[in-house]
């Protein structure tokens, strides 16, 4: 069974990479030098302390297996594993992009299907 991965990601940057064929990450990536992704189970905590009460998101959604020896699994917040991807995002590889509607509480939506 395949492992999906989760990027937040601010709309204009995702819609550059759909025009340049490559997505290099969001300032915060650039300057840890990887891509930072998360799993169904950290990605509603990761919108919550990053990304809180920003809009204008997309979630990106990428198989891991797909991106080969360049994502590295590495604890993080909390002593868990995060996804981390060490190589510009392909547009190509991704399962899907969804928008990240900030809800009426002020807090994001996800998509009902997130696996």
């Amino acid at each position: 069974m395949a492992t999906i991965i989760y990027k937040i990601c601010p709309d204009a940057l995702w819609h550059e990479a759909g025009k340049t064929g490559r997505f290099d990450g969001a300032p915060v990536d650039l300057a840890d030098g990887f891509i930072h992704f998360s799993t169904a189970g950290q990605v509603r905590e990761t919108a919550a302390k990053h990304f809180a009460g920003q809009a204008n998101l997309l979630l990106v959604a990428v198989e891991a297996e797909r991106l080969g020896a360049a994502l590295k699994w590495e604890v993080s917040r909390g002593g868990a594993l995060f996804p981390h991807l060490y190589a510009p995002l392909d547009p190509s590889e991704v399962l899907w992009v969804k928008p990240l509607p900030l809800g009426g509480d002020g807090h994001h939506v996800f998509p009902a299907d997130l696996a």
